[in-house]
């Protein structure tokens, strides 16, 4: 058996049916050692969104995007002026009733 030493990490390797093999305790150390190197999977995911939410918000604000309230508030605008029109029809349709009336009135007599 022969000991290797490395920084903090030490293995044993031993010789078996002519092979030499490692220890496991060596695999086992260096396999948590680099996984405490690699971020968590929440922590990844976190920041992925982080990411993405920052760059829809800076593609949206180029394309001149309403908020919700905004939108809210034009659609409530539109709506009234809607009202407004249908309104100012009836007027109309209403002036042009009285302007064939005094038309044909004023050819009868």
């Amino acid at each position: 058996m022969t000991t290797l030493q490395s920084g903090n990490i030490s293995a044993r390797i031993f010789t078996y049916r002519g092979q030499e093999k490692m220890d496991s305790s060596l695999i086992n150390e260096l396999s948590e050692r680099l996984s405490a190197l690699v971020p968590t999977a929440n922590e990844l995911r976190q920041e992925t969104r982080a990411r993405i939410e920052h760059a829809l918000k800076a593609g949206l604000s180029d394309l001149d995007v309403l908020t919700r309230e905004e939108f809210e508030g034009q659609a409530q605008a539109l709506g009234r002026a809607q009202q407004r029109v249908t309104e100012l029809e009836t007027v109309v349709a209403d002036l042009e009733t009285r302007v064939s009336f005094l038309e044909q009135s004023d050819r009868g007599s």
